[in-house]
């Protein structure tokens, strides 16, 4: 038996004020809630993905943004980031692994032997380590106002994707233009955390030969990390039939190539400024 619809009942009637203090202490007013995202929560959420990207569930890929045109990050997330890669336990593990191949190799033979020789050769990895990422990928990206990220390409040939991989490691997007320019940050952080090395290395091993020979050693080092941050989301698809990018890639896709048709790390003509 049918039965007739009744009308809904009438709203109570609050006074304005009452209404007014009700919705500060309640959820969002809708108008609240259909505000677009700043900038600064977009990159957080997207910065929120990235700190949980890993290879093999195990070593961190946080540097790496798969996202086409990603928010910059402000100053804070810039530091938050490069801190939160050198806390993780992979980073500790990578310092005593690299400790023990050079104890293994002699290297550094003023350290001695033993586990006095080992402490000494951790604690040198692992601040290498700390110093190039807190230079070179926080604080410098801050004052350069430079992206210290890996943005994945992820598409094209594979000679330019290599190409474009290496590139990086001097070539950096700026935060307020979003335009290509010289990586100053990981150079010259590269080379600062060289010089600081001096402090803590064998007397013998000090000079300035030895903060040039490490800084280029680092940039190379960066080059190769570089390709395998371009490739590891291919590599894992074809042979573990995961996708680290978690679909980014297939809405990548979707959008115009950056760089087809266009020379790498190519800048459109700028747009002259509006005459007063």
């Amino acid at each position: 038996m049918a039965v007739a619809e009744l009308p809904d009942a009438p709203e109570p009637q609050q006074p304005a004020s009452s209404t007014s203090s009700a919705a500060g202490s309640s959820a969002p007013s809708a108008q609240d809630a259909s505000k677009p995202k700043s900038q600064q929560d977009t990159a957080q959420d997207q910065l929120k993905v990235q700190e949980h990207q890993r290879v093999l569930g195990i070593v961190p890929n946080f540097n790496t943004s798969y996202v086409y045109g990603a928010a910059p990050l402000t100053p804070k997330q810039k530091f938050q980031l490069a801190f939160r890669s050198e806390i993780d336990p992979a980073a500790f593990g990578v310092a005593g692994f690299v400790a023990l191949l050079e104890q293994a190799e002699g290297s550094h033979y003023a350290y001695g032997g033993g586990w006095g020789g080992y402490g000494k050769r951790y604690g040198q990895s692992y601040a290498d380590s700390f110093d190039g990422q807190m230079l070179g990928n926080a604080l410098l990206p801050v004052i350069l106002h430079q992206d210290p990220r890996y943005f994945r390409l992820g598409r094209g040939p594979v000679k330019r994707r290599i190409l474009y991989a290496l590139g990086t490691n001097v070539m950096a997007h700026h935060d307020g233009t979003g335009r290509w320019e010289p990586n100053y940050s990981n150079v010259l952080g590269n080379f600062a955390a060289g010089g600081i090395s001096n402090l803590y290395l064998p007397a013998n091993e000090r000079g300035f030969g030895s903060t040039i020979t490490g800084g280029l050693v680092v940039i190379a080092e960066g080059g190769v990390g570089s390709m395998f941050q371009e490739f590891w989301p291919d590599i894992a698809r074809r042979f573990l039939h995961k996708d680290p990018t978690n679909g980014q890639d297939a809405i990548n896709a979707l959008k115009p190539d950056p760089t087809a048709g266009r020379p790498l790390f190519h800048n459109p003509p700028k747009t002259p400024k509006p005459e007063n």
